[in-house]
């Protein structure tokens, strides 16, 4: 018979992590750029009285253990006040992506049976429209004081946060529960069909925290000023919001105000040493900042995930700006993090060239996630970083099945992720492609990712995609669609001698069209279905 550990049992719940945070960095603090147009500061201790309050208040409205808790709502301490609120009192917090289409975000509501929704005032015109269709919401909650609150609504039961908050005496002890017990809810982006729930658990959550702090990962601490630009209702911001309680570090939450001018004020005047967000945020960032003639000051690494970073944006921020890229992949279903670009001691004598070409790939995975690729008949396909093969994934904060979905997405135990990877000898991955965006000709592959970062490369290309287009012969041939820089001249033929000995020949693309502007999904990353479906009738040169 196994003899068993003697030790406490405490389940690891997201109350947790705020309890911890406000009692030993309780004077820590929480800046937030408002909706309302000014600048806000609380600490740590003063979130999580807040949050107990919050827990009161929701009580009060009736809701029960499990019940959906909904918001619409940009980075920001009341944001961060209900994500602890909402599953520290074992309801579950579901984060809407506002972003996407209004009939989305009403399908996602209604999934959910959310039953009261937390919403940023500038989101709440969008809520104004979608409220007779919303049957399960009984409340809508504006995040503000009454100062703010609209004269006027079409919506029935809404409430005041403020005035929330202060009913409440903050005499509210944490409950404890199963730490299996669902915390939240995020939806995956759904380009194609609906989206679907992943549900995490406080356990997963928590783990998911611990991981994501660690040296070989994000590698944040107490001494850190962190800036989540990735916003906190896109898989609850990678994390950022339980790490930030986890390591107590300083928070500066940026609102909605996401431009290159608001983000690099708000990196400089509050000392802003962390930050994580998507390639199409860094673009702005890094125009800006180039055009001012500017420099960082406290800035010194980023978590750069949500789509592969071009190299070109790497070695700018590395070379001209000082700031480590740290490549991350991820995804919903992963809550998010999966690997990371970080060498081993290993490679600390390579050439810099040679290290480069490794941070380039999506990274090693982290404790708590495994990995593999698998061909088309499901067989395991060696690690030589040349064989690309379906990428699959397990572990401690990988989903086993979607909310409300009875067919388990799980193949052999591991989730398919849906993208085509290669792994070398040493673990790292690459992400060749989404399968679905994978260039087919003549029964042979051409990444569109690897067309993609040549082209970035180019002095004159803000932004680049690689799409399949028709081709009679070879079934598919890329085409890629180029955004110029503000101001800048090149051609089409300077465009593809560029990718000269970048690449074969054979996937040199066959035409290069420019646009001024490329669309994007709700997560920012490129919408490549819709670029397909708007150059469905493109007529190659080379047909």
């Amino acid at each position: 018979m196994s003899l068993m550990g003697q030790m406490m049992h405490m389940p690891l719940l997201i109350s947790s992590l705020l309890t911890h945070a406000a009692r030993h960095n309780g004077d820590v603090e929480i800046v937030s750029k408002r909706v309302e147009g000014d600048m806000h500061r609380t600490t740590w201790s003063e979130v999580e009285l807040r949050s107990r309050k919050l827990a009161q208040a929701l009580a009060r409205l009736g809701l029960k253990a499990g019940e959906r808790v909904g918001t619409l709502a940009w980075n920001g301490y009341r944001h961060l006040e209900i994500y602890y609120g909402v599953s520290g009192s074992e309801l579950i917090c579901h984060t809407v992506n506002p972003r996407l289409f209004p009939q989305q975000v009403a399908w996602i509501i209604n999934d959910a049976e959310d039953k009261v929704l937390f919403v940023d005032l500038n989101i709440l015109p969008l809520i104004e429209k979608l409220i007779p269709s919303l049957p399960t919401v009984k409340a809508v909650v504006v995040m503000v004081a009454r100062s703010h609150m609209p004269a006027e609504t079409a919506i029935p039961n809404l409430l005041c946060y403020e005035e929330l908050i202060e009913a409440e005496d903050g005499h509210y002890t944490w409950p404890q529960f199963d730490e299996n017990t669902a915390a939240s809810i995020c939806y995956t982006s759904g380009t194609t069909g609906n989206p679907k729930g992943a549900v995490y658990s406080n356990r997963s959550t928590v783990l998911h925290a611990y991981a994501a702090a660690l040296p070989d990962a994000m590698s944040v601490s107490t001494v850190d000023t962190v800036l989540p630009v990735v916003p906190m209702f896109h898989v609850n911001a990678w994390g950022l919001p339980y790490s930030g309680a986890l390591i107590g570090c300083k928070l500066v939450l940026p609102g909605h105000h996401l431009d290159g001018a608001s983000l690099y004020d708000l990196f400089e005047k509050e000392k802003v040493t962390f930050s994580a967000g998507v390639p199409t945020i860094w673009l702005g960032l890094i125009n800006h900042v180039k055009q001012n003639n500017l420099k960082f000051s406290t800035f010194k690494r980023t978590v750069v995930g949500g789509a592969a970073c071009p190299p070109a944006m790497i070695r700018t921020l590395e070379d001209e700006f000082g700031v480590q890229v740290i490549h991350a992949w991820g995804m919903t279903e992963m809550s998010p993090l999966g690997t990371l670009g970080r060498l081993k001691s290993k490679h600390a004598d390579l050439p810099v060239e040679a290290q480069h070409r490794l941070l380039e790939k999506q990274g090693k995975v982290i404790y708590g996630v495994d990995m593999r690729i698998v061909d088309a008949e499901g067989q395991v396909l060696p690690w030589d970083g040349k064989t690309s093969g379906d990428l699959e994934v397990r572990g401690h904060w990988v989903i086993s099945s979607y909310f409300k979905v009875d067919k388990s997405p799980l193949h052999d135990g591991w989730f398919p992720t849906g993208d085509v990877a290669t792994i070398d000898a040493d673990g790292y991955m690459q992400v060749t492609d989404r399968s679905k965006d994978v260039i087919k000709s003549g029964g042979e592959w051409i990444s569109s990712i690897d067309l993609e970062n040549v082209a970035m490369g180019h002095p004159a290309v803000h932004e680049a995609a690689a799409i399949a287009a028709f081709h009679p012969k070879w079934d598919e041939r890329p085409l890629l669609v180029v955004v110029k820089k503000p101001g800048a001249e090149v051609t089409r033929e300077e465009i593809l001698a560029f990718y000269d000995g970048k690449i074969p020949k054979w996937q040199l693309p066959d035409d290069v069209v420019f646009t001024d502007e490329i669309p994007h999904t709700a997560t920012g990353k490129i919408y490549k279905l819709k670029l397909r479906e708007q150059f469905k009738d493109h007529n190659l040169p080379t047909v």
